[in-house]
């Protein structure tokens, strides 16, 4: 089965890329798979503390993905799953799609304001020609109504 891998960050178009990537894998039979990647400059703390904040991040992002998850598997009926990694972001998503051979897509979300669409697309797409799979970027400003029109 093909995969969507979308990437779970705090940024606000990541809730389009999500929607995108669980349309399309209900209306093609494919999956969903999140990825989110705890950033190793959290972790410069003394030993004890780090590790209590790494438990925190990893909290964190399971609960943000149950309610992602909820959502598809209610509204798309799509069940995903949740990779979680630690490292620099692209190399991370990299790495993950090179030993994934199940994942077919990247699902990205573009941000609309005057920073540009944000620094994993602006990362991503200068090495789109070297990518494994193809990436899907998905502007942030699009409404649910047109997600649903073209998925």
């Amino acid at each position: 089965m093909r995969k969507f891998l979308v990437v779970l960050d705090d940024t606000r178009e990541c809730l389009n890329a999500m929607r995108f990537a669980a349309m399309r894998a209900r209306n093609t039979g494919g999956g969903v798979e999140i990825i989110s990647i705890i950033p190793p400059d959290e972790f410069n703390h003394w030993i004890g503390v780090g590790e209590v904040m790494r438990a925190e991040a990893r909290e964190r992002i399971e609960a943000h993905f149950n309610v992602f998850a909820k959502w598809m598997r209610d509204r798309q009926k799509v069940d995903p799953t949740l990779v979680i990694r630690e490292g620099a972001a692209v190399d991370q998503i990299l790495a993950h799609i090179r030993e994934s051979p199940e994942i077919g897509v990247l699902v990205l979300g573009a941000g609309s304001g005057k920073a540009g669409p944000g620094p994993l697309v602006t990362a991503l797409t200068k090495q789109a020609g070297t990518l494994p799979v193809p990436i899907t970027i998905v502007p942030g400003e699009l409404s649910k109504e047109q997600l649903e029109q073209i998925t």
